[in-house]
């Protein structure tokens, strides 16, 4: 497994989970931040199964997201990033999906462990 400074001259983005508020770093110009939501707001309690709460907090499809954002000029490129999933009930799932132990199901998801690696939970 490659280090830190390998996984950068490959070209491939740090990442850093914050799965409680307080604990959320400071942010420079080249970090783009992610807020992932709880899963509450339409009718139902957290951690029920629901489609649109899925949407909302997939971060590899968020991840994506961005990436396709600055390749179409939307966004400043970044070289770094920081999720907040302090409102989300299974913060574990979120590193699984970081750290490629949920399946990939889509191109995206490919996309997103060759471009992105988990550096840290806060």
């Amino acid at each position: 497994m490659m280090d830190a400074s390998e996984q950068r001259k490959a070209g491939r983005i740090p990442v850093t989970l914050v799965t409680e508020a307080r604990r959320l770093v400071p942010l420079d110009r080249s970090t783009a931040l992610v807020r992932l939501a709880a899963n509450t707001g339409h009718g139902h309690a957290d951690g029920v199964a629901c489609l649109a709460c899925a949407g909302r907090g997939d971060v590899r499809a968020i991840l994506f997201d961005l990436l396709e954002e600055v390749r179409l000029g939307l966004r400043p490129a970044f070289t770094s990033v920081v999720v907040d999933a302090s409102a989300v009930v299974e913060p574990g799932k979120v590193v699984e999906a970081l750290t490629g132990k949920l399946q990939a199901t889509a191109l995206r998801d490919h996309t997103v462990a060759r471009r992105f690696y988990l550096v840290g939970v806060a």
